[in-house]
């Protein structure tokens, strides 16, 4: 090796593909906020953009004495989703997390609650997690959440935001229930073994325990259908059919990119300069971005809420008209917009911002811009060797649930 060259960092066989991690990011999968006013959060996401509860978590059974959480509002989180997936958007109790893990994560500016990452298996997870380890990343927890069956490791940003990579989101069939609660044996607090049985067995064994799949939660709209969204009638004029792009405020530009660049392994797409401050949008596939980074002194000078580094929220719908109809309905229902200007968002053409009732920015657009490599076209493998590069591999619409 000559003094100009740099040595080649190690190598991962991740699915038989060299990699710089032992894990690939598919996705954005879903998003987690922390709210002071859950009632009318919940109003918001579910009545008001139709998201469905999948499920309720009580945080009240972890204090041993109620009062703690007296005249703190609903202790429920709730997991919402807007396809198929367990959950794709969570809400929690920000007072009631405040009083069960300490005051300093009311007053703190971080009200993301998780930002979870797909990954195409539970092998990756568990490499994923002793590597971020030997990195020097502190992991907070690994295991497997109840509700949604997902396996997962936690860790955090430079500026404390929770990531998670997470794989085998249980999917919620066309009856629309999730799974029983008997489903809950399986939660683990620890790195699993490998390998672990798969979902298919699992639910097997409930069957011939004669365990009733029917018992989970079922959310419904409360009204019938009046809408004509292309061709069907739902109870608003528009779907939400993708959860991200989510943006963040961040302390240090050059940090944050580096975190979400060099651990994550997401690609930088485009920085720009807006007022002279620097901003990084980066994706995971073909998307134009699945986060974007813009500096905390930006905060002030777009009026957006000072007690939080979430900028917004993106929830994609299916077309431009219902984009349309979606705006004029929610102002139609008291929801406030947001003007901001278009160049901070490249790679959405068409968008409109409100407020949540904390404050937070969602954002609904009809479309990204998607970003093809310009790589030569490979020639033919021959011979079939053990492991192959190819960092495109996992580009394009990833596989959602288990393995099987």
């Amino acid at each position: 090796m000559t003094a100009t060259e740099k040595p080649r960092p190690e190598l991962f066989d991740v699915g038989g593909y060299r990699l710089e991690r032992p894990f690939r990011v598919r996705r954005l999968g879903h998003i987690g906020l922390n709210c002071t006013l859950i009632d009318e959060s919940i109003r918001c996401y579910r009545d008001l953009l139709g998201l469905r509860i999948s499920d309720r978590l009580d945080f009240s059974r972890r204090v041993s004495d109620p009062a703690i959480l007296a005249g703190l509002g609903d202790p429920g989180g709730y997991f919402m989703r807007h396809g198929t997936e367990h959950h794709s958007f969570v809400l929690f109790n920000r007072r009631v997390h405040a009083a069960i893990n300490g005051q300093q994560i009311l007053t703190g500016p971080v009200t993301i609650n998780q930002i979870s990452w797909q990954v195409g298996s539970l092998r990756e997870v568990v490499d994923g997690e002793a590597w971020l380890r030997d990195t020097g990343n502190s992991v907070q927890r690994a295991g497997r959440d109840m509700p949604g069956s997902n396996w997962h490791t936690y860790f955090t940003d430079p500026d404390g935001h929770t990531n998670e990579l997470f794989y085998g989101m249980e999917q919620v069939g066309w009856t629309g229930i999730s799974k029983p609660l008997h489903f809950y044996k399986y939660l683990l607090r620890k790195t699993p073994t490998l390998p672990q049985i798969s979902e298919t067995e699992e639910v097997s064994t409930a069957l011939a325990s004669d365990v009733d799949l029917s018992e989970g939660l079922r959310d419904v709209p409360d009204e019938a259908g009046r809408f004509d969204v292309g061709g069907v009638l739902l109870s608003r004029p528009f779907k939400i059919v993708r959860i991200g792009p989510l943006r963040l405020f961040v302390t240090d530009v050059e940090a944050a990119r580096d975190f979400y660049r060099n651990v994550l392994g997401l690609r930088v797409t485009e920085e720009i300069r807006y007022e002279g401050l620097r901003c990084v949008f980066l994706r995971a596939g073909t998307e134009h971005h699945a986060v974007a980074l813009y500096p905390i002194e930006l905060r002030e000078r777009l009026h957006l809420s000072a007690h939080s580094t979430t900028f917004s929220v993106g929830m994609q719908v299916g077309t431009y008209r219902q984009l349309r109809d979606a705006r004029t309905y929610l102002l139609g229902n008291g929801m406030t917009e947001v003007t901001l200007p278009p160049e901070l968002f490249p790679g959405i053409p068409r968008a409109f911002r409100v407020r949540d009732p904390d404050g937070h920015l969602i954002e609904l657009y009809d479309t990204m811009r998607q970003v093809y490599q310009q790589s030569p076209l490979d020639t033919a493998t021959t011979g079939w060797p053990e492991t192959i590069d190819d960092d495109e591999a996992f580009d394009g619409e990833p596989y959602l649930g288990p393995l099987e």
